[in-house]
């Protein structure tokens, strides 16, 4: 492995950590960190729109009205290497005390939900609410991994790798401490 990368096995799969860009992996499917609308925006949305192209959100208008926070939807990938695109929309982080962790675990635990349901083995995911809608990286990090991990353990699960593209060195420093506590 690169090193700026990571990984432990659970059960019969795989978490892996790496600095990466998100859109260019060649995985079954990327989690989108999406915004309720489903109407694209900036950071990694914005990313997934434009390498994915307009058949994202030609998809995403005709299939669904909108995805609660702590929620998730699947399209087609359009024209990235991914085969499907996973939209979880985080929550905005206030204070902690607005069940903000709570939202962020059901965004993770949905969209690995729905890749298993879809029978797809690898999912590659962002660190979802930490940019623009400011959850602290370090409250999410452990979050997001307990979450890959109860995904791979589950009984008959298709996931075989969980993969975290993540921002910055110190994203995936963060992420790697969080693994390391498993």
């Amino acid at each position: 492995m690169a090193p700026d990368a990571h990984e432990r096995a659970f059960g019969t799969g795989t978490i892996s950590l790496l600095r990466a860009d998100i859109t260019t992996l060649d995985v079954d499917a990327i989690v989108n960190a999406a915004n309720s609308s489903l109407a694209g925006g900036g950071g990694v949305d914005g990313a997934v729109h434009r390498a994915g192209g307009a058949q994202i959100m030609r998809e995403l208008r005709e299939r669904y009205d909108g995805c609660p926070t702590g929620s998730a939807v699947i399209t087609g990938a359009g024209s990235m290497s991914a085969r499907h695109v996973i939209h979880a929309v985080g929550p905005r982080w206030r204070d902690g005390r607005h069940g903000e962790r709570d939202l962020l675990r059901s965004a993770y635990r949905t969209a690995f939900a729905i890749a298993a349901e879809h029978g797809l083995t690898t999912v590659a995911a962002p660190s979802i609410s930490t940019g623009i809608y400011g959850f602290p990286i370090t409250h999410a990090a452990p979050i997001a991994v307990d979450e890959a991990r109860t995904a791979l353990v589950a009984p008959a699960t298709s996931l075989r790798a969980i993969t975290f593209a993540l921002f910055s060195s110190g994203d995936l420093a963060v992420f790697s401490e969080a693994l390391s506590s498993l």
